[in-house]
């Protein structure tokens, strides 16, 4: 839920609503995994995947914020069994970024089934638990340090009584693998690779509107939990233009939380280094290396990484801890594919349920 408290057009359909996404090596290549649908918002008539959605992971090969290449899900209504059916489309070039654009189908497939291609590209899509974990009290504290220009004040909270606000919760995964030679020839140096993940919804002027943007966790959690408007703002942009929309909103959130918390003779300057490393609001990652988003380096994300810890404490300056890890997450990732602890007999439950 590094996205989980985001912005309220996004949380107008949580089928739309990113909550997390996740960059790492897998058993055979490069995995991406983009979270939905959070069981946390409660009951809703038809959950799973929007209908009229767009679900894209978007990937800048050169460095310039700018997707060179996009992986692009639609999916139709569900059945009577509870499943549905999607369409996998590869846009590379110029018109990666056109939302119009056909781009190639390379694979076809049914929520709850692997699809496995002879490219050693593998995906699949369904209910999962959420792997991602969150202490709300530390939460929300953090929150208001940034809105308000305060100390992260945890003066009444127990770290002996933290919890995982979500443990036990559920989302809807989807979860990519592609073989490093799909990327590898046209990747930055090194084989670096700029990653974020965009859900869009069909309007109807044939169009379509940009509704959630996710790269970095935890930026919705730290800037916008209490300024909605900047939530809406930020998930309808586009990298490369981050920096000159938000950076001057980020310097200050940045320099007020640190000048109250008093851990930097210059605030500002402080606030600057750190608006330039959050934005754009991109994940890098080397392909085929081990993923880690810690203290010292974002490469990837991996489903284990303690993602909160590291952005509170890197954004406010000061040791920030939720008093709980990966061991709070009730079902554990997988290191074999789909990688998500994913929930077994979903569509048989859901058949006997109508």
């Amino acid at each position: 839920m590094s996205h989980h408290l985001d912005s309220p057009i996004a949380r107008q359909d949580v089928r739309l609503d990113i909550t997390d996404l996740y960059c790492f090596r897998g058993e055979s290549g490069t995995v991406f995994v983009l979270n939905v649908c959070h069981s946390i918002a409660g009951d809703i008539p038809v959950p799973g995947y929007h209908p009229e959605g767009m679900y894209e992971f978007k990937i800048d090969l050169d460095g310039d914020a700018v997707e060179d290449l996009t992986y692009r899900i639609i999916f139709d209504e569900r059945d009577a069994a509870g499943k549905q059916r999607f369409v996998l489309r590869r846009i590379a070039g110029l018109e990666a970024a056109d939302p119009r654009a056909a781009g190639m189908v390379i694979a076809q497939g049914a929520t709850n089934e692997t699809i496995n291609k002879a490219s050693g590209l593998r995906m699949w899509a369904g209910r999962a638990y959420d792997p991602f974990w969150i202490e709300p009290d530390v939460l929300h504290a953090v929150g208001h340090a940034f809105h308000d220009g305060t100390i992260v004040d945890l003066s009444g909270w127990d770290p002996g009584k933290a919890r995982n606000l979500f443990a036990g919760h559920s989302v809807y995964s989807i979860v990519l693998e592609v073989a490093d030679s799909d990327l590898l020839p046209s990747a930055g140096h090194n084989g670096r690779i700029n990653v974020w993940a965009v859900t869009s919804l069909a309007t109807d002027g044939g169009g379509w509107r940009s509704i959630n943007r996710f790269g970095l966790p935890m930026i919705h959690p730290l800037f916008t939990q209490y300024n909605e408007d900047l939530g809406n703002q930020i998930n309808a942009g586009r990298p490369a233009d981050d920096f000159a929309r938000y950076g001057q909103t980020i310097i200050e959130a940045v320099a007020g939380a640190v000048r109250a918390n008093g851990t930097s003779e210059d605030p500002h300057a402080y606030a600057e280094k750190v608006a330039h490393r959050f934005l754009p609001n991109i994940l890098p990652y080397t392909v085929g290396t081990p993923a880690v988003f810690g203290m010292a380096e974002w490469n990837g994300r991996s489903l284990t990484d303690n993602a909160p810890d590291v952005m509170f404490t890197i954004a406010s300056n000061t040791p920030i801890r939720l008093g709980i890890g990966k061991e709070s997450v009730t079902s554990k990732p997988s290191r074999a594919f789909p990688y998500v602890a994913f929930i077994k007999g979903e569509e048989l439950e859901m058949a006997r349920a109508a």
